[in-house]
């Protein structure tokens, strides 16, 4: 069986973040065979096209890690009906300068927890829609709209037990989307 490295990526830069505690507890119910790193948003530069022919070291360094990895997780929080700034950002980096996109082909899933009853559906949404135009295959069923509610996560932080089946539903679902589409 092969090996698949999983590139992480979280729309929210807050330290106790809901949403990265998400990233954390659901990579724990992937398979032996998937690895997930954590590839870090908060150092790159406000995207600006002057600076195409000369990218910066941090902008290097996550198309690179883009690159290497055989699927994405996004796992986004909702701002005002969307994906956060730094998301969005990130992704414009990564596909510039035009033509040299490291997103195409590469596939993935989008989570997102939120306080609100929808969770993060417009965010996701949002996202998908971004994603569909940078050629990157996104797995469409099951939808995971979060909300968070008392067992979500257990003491230790991982998936609650309320929410495990769901969440391990879902985590199969994206394993079998990715060995499918694999790069």
């Amino acid at each position: 069986m092969s090996h698949y490295k999983i590139a992480t990526i979280i729309g929210s830069l807050r330290k106790d973040s809901f949403n990265r505690k998400l990233a954390d507890a659901i990579v724990k119910l992937a398979p032996a065979e998937f690895s997930f790193k954590l590839i870090p948003i908060d150092d790159l530069p406000l995207y600006n096209q002057d600076d195409d022919t000369n990218q910066t070291e941090p902008v290097k360094r996550f198309k690179a890690e883009i690159l290497k990895s055989n699927g994405l997780l996004f796992v986004t929080p909702e701002y005002n009906r969307s994906i956060p700034g730094v998301l969005k950002n990130a992704i414009d980096h990564a596909s510039r300068p035009y033509g040299q996109s490291v997103w195409a082909g590469k596939p993935a899933g989008i989570l997102g927890v939120s306080i609100g009853a929808s969770g993060t559906a417009m965010a996701q949404q949002h996202l998908r829609n971004v994603l569909a135009y940078l050629d990157v295959p996104t797995l469409g069923q099951p939808e995971a709209f979060i909300q968070v509610k008392e067992g979500l996560f257990d003491d230790n932080g991982n998936i609650g037990p309320a929410s495990k089946n769901f969440l391990q539903n879902w985590m199969d679902r994206y394993v079998a989307w990715v060995d499918r589409h694999g790069c």
